[in-house]
């Protein structure tokens, strides 16, 4: 079915208790959206749904406000330990946010016993199998009302096909279940038949728009790009994000590491604005980060994917993109972080200037019209600045390196790959806008020359950490190197450093390995958890051979186990 009414939440066939009424006052929503006025009176009347709509449709609502009318009008009180409802989403982020969300509506029913489980995939089927604390969630669960499925196309993009069907196999067959999706796929449409019992099929479509010609973006969206050089592109954002100081962006980079350089580098370029950057590989932080730029009237944002799908940013005015992103599904959800539920708001892309026809490839294949925005001529050129900060702190340095190589590889994996083609970059230009002091040891840049790109005549092995316990340890380092030289008659040992993508795929490939033996064995060892077990090894050999003293080895094993066990204790706060 199609849904493209909207109204009161009187006009709802089913009445609405007046706790959630006054719950839905307070957060100012007067009005529902299509997809809330499509779902919430079928899965209330007990059926299964499968919804489909575009990213900032008021999703989090329709399911929101059937669970708690299920679970408010269940006969039978649920016990302590008995679970309703489960909603499983594919970010810690998103979790947070359904989290706030369902608050508001609880804090008006003091008794409510629903027992709701938000969680990730892996944190859901972690705690099913392990059985921790005492805690049996198997049996909890046998009580269970609801099941929802929250972006159930990114769940399967990023691998949790295995995890939920797990997860379904200890979940009763009698149940509510709704899916919730930004795309229809083939996979999202096998989780269907797999999880739903004979569903109802709702697609929202926007106002005036045609069925064939779906705008998959927000339709009070201003979509932007702009056309510059790799050298001129980090000038053009600076300037841009000055111009608009008073208000909230979200800028994305394809990887944590770009994340890590240019978040630090316009912290100390913009000033009197709060810049804040997450992405996937940060752990408690990310939580932290996240709430508190949420509740900012303005600031920056600087983040990977991680925050493209589902989040809810209250008022953000512009999503930046540094880089296009890998798919042109991701480009959407990114610039639906902004113009969400009916408000207005803008999105900027950067493109070289052979990424141009990707403007094209979007307007047919994402049904997302663009308009052009010219770079602005005489911008202030802040990358001799950027190298300055390099040549004064050996930890900026490494980051520009490591982001280059990141950036690369990242552009080598482009989906759209006829557009976005490695062998058209241009490597001087690129390494002038990292603002690096020298071209990184890679493979893909092994052979080639690059006439336009002038090193710094600086020794960078001479360049210090500002930090002056990291500086401390790598001259123990260097000192225990010259050591070796000496021993082995000034020879230097032949150790053939691999270049950080190299090391990079190695890491990727163990990680793989480690994931099939997980899913063959059904191991709860954690990716963390094996590179400790794999470290403390190590440490053992070198123990052996008398490269390390057993007082060494001993303080290093214990700072391993207490480090695990922080992280393990923390990940169970944040998400069990």
């Amino acid at each position: 079915m199609e849904a493209v009414t909207e109204g009161g939440w009187e006009s709802l066939p089913v009445a609405l208790s007046p706790g959630v009424l006054r719950a839905l006052r307070e957060l100012g929503f007067a009005r529902m959206t299509p997809v809330q006025s499509a779902t919430i009176p079928l899965f209330m009347n007990n059926k299964d749904v499968a919804a489909e709509a575009v990213t900032g449709s008021g999703k989090t609502l329709a399911f929101v406000i059937p669970i708690m009318e299920i679970l408010l009008r269940r006969e039978e009180k649920l016990k302590k330990m008995q679970v309703g409802a489960i909603i499983i989403t594919p970010t810690r982020e998103l979790a947070i946010q359904i989290d706030e969300v369902l608050s508001h509506f609880t804090k008006h029913f003091p008794r409510f016993s629903g027992n709701i489980i938000v969680a990730t995939p892996g944190r859901l089927e972690d705690l099913f199998r392990r059985k921790a604390d005492g805690l049996d969630l198997a049996s909890c669960v046998k009580s269970l009302d609801v099941l929802v499925l929250d972006e159930a196309d990114r769940l399967l993009d990023m691998g949790f096909e295995a995890s939920l069907n797990t997860i379904l196999d200890f979940l009763p067959k009698q149940r509510r279940t709704g899916l919730f999706s930004a795309t229809q796929t083939q996979e999202v449409e096998n989780l269907v038949r797999a999880g739903l019992r004979n569903p109802v099929r709702i697609s929202v479509k926007e106002k005036g728009v045609a069925a064939s010609n779906t705008q998959k973006t927000p339709t009070r969206l201003e979509n932007y790009y702009m056309i510059c050089k790799a050298d001129e592109k980090f000038n053009q954002l600076v300037h841009f994000l000055r111009q608009h100081k008073r208000e909230k962006h979200l800028v994305f980079f394809s990887t944590c590491a770009c994340v890590e350089y240019y978040g630090k580098a316009l912290e100390s370029l913009i000033k009197q604005v709060k810049i804040m950057s997450i992405h996937g590989k940060m752990k408690q932080k990310r939580n932290k980060i996240f709430t508190e730029f949420r509740k900012l009237p303005g600031g920056i944002l600087v983040c990977t994917d991680v925050m493209a799908r589902g989040i809810d940013i209250p008022e953000v005015h512009w999503v930046l993109q540094y880089d296009p992103p890998s798919s042109a599904s991701a480009f959407v959800h990114r610039c639906g972080r902004t113009a969400r539920i009916g408000n207005v708001g803008s999105a900027l892309v950067f493109l070289l200037p052979m990424e141009e026809s990707y403007v094209n490839f979007l307007s047919i294949n994402q049904k997302c019209p663009m308009q052009e925005m010219k770079p602005q001529p005489n911008v202030l050129d802040l990358l001799p600045k950027l190298k300055s900060m390099a040549l004064a702190d050996r930890a900026v340095f490494e980051k520009g390196m490591k982001a280059f190589v990141s950036y690369v590889q990242a552009y080598a994996k482009h989906e759209c790959n006829l557009i976005f083609r490695i062998k058209d970059l241009d490597f001087a230009s690129l390494a002038k806008g990292f603002a690096l002091l020298k071209m990184p040891k890679m493979p893909e840049l092994r052979g080639k020359c690059f006439p336009d790109f002038t090193p710094v005549t600086v020794n960078t092995d001479s360049i210090s950490f500002k930090d002056k316990n990291r500086e401390k340890q790598r001259q123990k380092q260097l000192e225990q190197q010259r050591k070796e030289r000496q021993e082995n008659g000034g020879k230097k040992r032949l150790i053939k450093n691999k270049a950080w993508s190299k090391q990079k795929a190695k890491k990727e490939k163990k990680k793989k390995i480690t994931a099939k033996r997980k899913r063959e064995e059904g191991s709860d060892i954690e990716d963390e958890d094996m590179e400790e077990l794999l470290n403390d090894t190590r440490l053992l050999k070198r123990l052996k051979k008398g490269k390390i003293s057993e007082e060494e080895f001993e303080k290093r094993l214990t700072g391993s186990q207490s480090r695990l066990k922080a992280e393990t204790v923390a990940d169970l706060d944040s998400e069990g």
